[in-house]
């Protein structure tokens, strides 16, 4: 369904809220209120109501019930002052109270979207495929959120490293953080057949992890442990579940070659804990969350100096800076080098380190080694999808514009809800542009932008798809946004920071800038 009001566009069907036909970047909790408002525009909806269907009934606060609400009409183009659209019954509750038009709207998925498909049902791979739910912090402390998110994303890296297993990356299995979802739920949007979740309880020194592993298919319970350790040893507890679920799910494997986890834990689990922080301000990709891993992972390579995965994510946040224009190229890939070096000294065998080398020497221009590095990230974790991403951008800027396009589309299969999906339909985009294929471009710079509005790389690519499509209306419109999200971007810029193998791709984009209006 399809709502119009104002210079509005709500659209249901691909939870999408557009100005003027620009995305809107609106928060998943804050679309479903204003869709629940829109729907109910006939009568005033209760507080209880808006909590009923909003948070199934989960105990909310006054003051994150008014900031939702706030936050709906920021997007919507209402304030709290005139009251035009959302307007607040006293002692009643809400009402949407302005002019809506109705519309059905294609029911039939357009595949060039990207991370739209992932709203319909995902084929099974043809591989066992799971997902990891983040394990629920009982401990009482949300400040101690981040060491069962960490056990987590331990033991999603540890299962990744079997290449019989198809693992749903990190952040579209947090998704669900939070959230009281059934697993059937999940493993249909997700795609999967196993569903691990469990919880951890961390007092003093010793901690309390409880796992349980789940083939949706058959609705059975395959395997449930609980560990009570020492957190000295917690990388051995990681191990022992990681065991247990390849045991339970592909014995046969199992048997022919006992798996053991070659993670190779720092030498401090403070580091660890400053790593999985850091990971946590990563993940939310803006200037200033960049800025704060980066002081984290400082601090825990200071701790530990021989961190492979604290190296390789410092050097990749280095380098992911100054790529979105937050900092001099310059002088951070130097930085970089070094950071990412010392990861793949320390640990050989750690992803990440081999990603921030990959993506640093991308930036050197040295695209055959950039290239080789990526590959042999993913031969040491096939289900690493950011890597799939970034490897994507790789191949674009190398000129080969298909192989970018299917990496970037490997990308959102492996991780069909990660909040970093802005980042691979920003790739896929920009391959089309290369291809010459503007409109798909626009149309996957435009998805992009709805997830992210923020994100530079997407604004980029919209402008200059715009540009050599020859829309002026929003060849201008993009520029615009262009400048807001990277003030004093030039021509000059474009020319020396983004590295281009070929002359022709570099002067394709360029042209594409020229015409929307850059100078």
């Amino acid at each position: 369904m399809q709502f119009l009001f104002r210079d509005h566009l709500l659209d249901t069907d691909r939870r999408e809220l557009s100005r003027e036909q620009v995305p809107v970047s609106v928060e998943p909790q804050v679309f479903d209120l204003v869709v629940h408002l829109m729907e109910n525009r006939d009568r005033v909806v209760s507080k209880d109501e808006l909590i009923d269907k909003i948070w199934h009934g989960r105990s909310v606060s006054e003051s994150t019930l008014t900031s939702r609400i706030n936050a709906a009409r920021k997007a919507i183009g209402d304030n709290g002052a005139n009251q035009a659209l959302i307007r607040t019954i006293a002692r009643k509750g809400f009402r949407f109270v302005g002019d809506v038009e109705t519309k059905l709207a294609a029911i039939a998925p357009d595949p060039s979207r990207g991370a739209q498909a992932t709203q319909t049902m995902l084929a099974l791979p043809d591989r066992p495929a799971i997902a990891v739910l983040p394990f629920t912090n009982m401990s009482g402390d949300r400040e101690q959120d981040y060491f069962s998110d960490g056990i987590s994303e331990d033991i999603i890296t540890a299962l990744s490293k079997l290449r019989w297993f198809f693992v749903v990356a990190r952040n579209s299995s947090f998704v669900y953080k939070g959230r009281a979802v059934h697993i059937h739920e999940v493993a249909r949007e997700l795609g999967v057949r196993y569903v691990l979740e469990g919880s951890v309880r961390r007092s003093g020194d010793r901690v309390r992890i409880s796992a349980q592993l789940n083939d949706v298919s058959t609705g059975s319970h395959l395997w449930a442990e609980r560990y009570d350790r020492e957190l000295a040893d917690i990388f051995a507890v990681q191990d022992e579940i990681t065991e247990a679920i390849v045991a339970a799910i592909e014995p046969q494997l199992y048997a022919a070659e006992s798996f053991r986890a070659q993670q190779k834990p720092p030498g401090s689990l403070d580091a660890w804990d400053l790593v999985m922080r850091a990971l946590s301000h990563y993940w939310r990709i803006t200037r200033e969350d960049n800025a704060a891993a980066q002081g984290l992972l400082e601090q825990a390579t200071t701790i530990d100096p021989t961190y492979g995965k604290a190296l390789g994510l410092l050097a990749t946040s280095h380098i992911f800076g100054a790529h979105m224009g937050w900092a001099d190229m310059a002088a951070t890939v130097p930085v970089a080098e070094r950071a990412a070096l010392a990861a793949v000294e320390a640990d050989s065998e750690d992803a990440w380190a081999h990603h921030g080398l990959a993506y640093t020497y991308l930036f050197r221009r040295r695209f055959d080694d950039s290239l080789a590095e990526f590959e042999l990230t993913l031969r040491l974790n096939p289900n690493f999808a950011m890597a799939h991403a970034f490897y994507g951008v790789t191949l674009c800027y190398a000129g080969r514009w298909q192989d970018g396009d299917a990496a970037a589309r490997r990308a959102l299969r492996l991780s069909p809800r990660d909040p970093l999906a802005a980042i691979y339909c920003g790739v896929a985009a920009y391959a089309q542009f290369i291809g010459r294929n503007y409109e798909a471009s626009i149309q996957l710079a435009r998805e992009s932008m709805r997830q992210r509005a923020d994100f530079v790389g997407a604004h980029r690519v919209l402008t200059a798809a715009a540009g050599m499509l020859g829309d002026a209306q929003l060849a201008m419109s993009a520029l615009q946004g262009l400048h807001r999200t990277q003030p004093g971007l030039s021509l000059a810029w474009l020319t020396r920071e983004l590295p281009m193998l070929r002359a022709e791709d570099r002067e394709h984009y360029l042209e594409g800038f020229r015409r929307a209006g850059m100078r």
